[in-house]
C-alpha cells in the first residue's frame, strides 16, 4: 500500500476516533447529570475516553494497514490530541499548555500506539 493510501486510511479512522468522542462524552454528561456521580471524575474521564477513542481508531487502521502499527497508530494519537488541544484552546481563548494537557497527549500518544500494534498483530 502507498503512503498516500496510508494516509487517507489514517484519516477515516481519525474521523471515526472523534465521533466516538463525541458519543462517549455525550454518554459521559447524561451519567453525570441523571445520577449522583461526581463530577470530579470528570477530568480522568475525558482522558480515559480520548485515549480509548484513538486506540480504536488506531487498530482499525493499522488492521487495513497492515505494518508499522506502532508508528501509523502514534501519529493517529498525535494528530487526534493536536485537533482537540486546538478545538479546545479556540473555544476556551486559552493556549496554555498544562500538565492536564501533556498527559492527555501521552494518552493519545500510548493509545494509538497500542491500537496499532494490537490492529497489525491480531488476526
Amino acid at each position: 500500500m502507498g503512503n498516500i493510501e496510508n494516509y487517507k486510511i489514517l484519516g477515516k479512522d481519525l474521523a471515526i476516533s472523534i465521533i466516538l468522542t463525541l458519543i462517549l462524552l455525550f454518554v459521559l454528561s447524561m451519567v453525570l447529570s441523571l445520577s449522583n456521580v461526581s463530577e470530579s471524575i470528570m477530568g480522568m474521564s475525558i482522558i480515559f475516553i480520548s485515549s480509548f477513542s484513538v486506540l480504536i481508531g488506531a487498530f482499525l487502521a493499522s488492521k487495513k494497514i497492515k505494518e508499522k502499527g506502532i508508528v501509523f497508530g502514534s501519529i493517529l494519537g498525535l494528530v487526534y490530541m493536536l485537533i482537540l488541544y486546538l478545538v479546545s484552546s479556540i473555544l476556551n481563548s486559552n493556549f496554555v499548555l498544562t500538565l492536564s494537557a501533556l498527559y492527555m497527549f501521552l494518552g493519545g500518544i500510548i493509545g494509538g500506539a497500542i491500537g496499532g500494534i494490537l490492529g497489525v498483530n491480531l488476526k
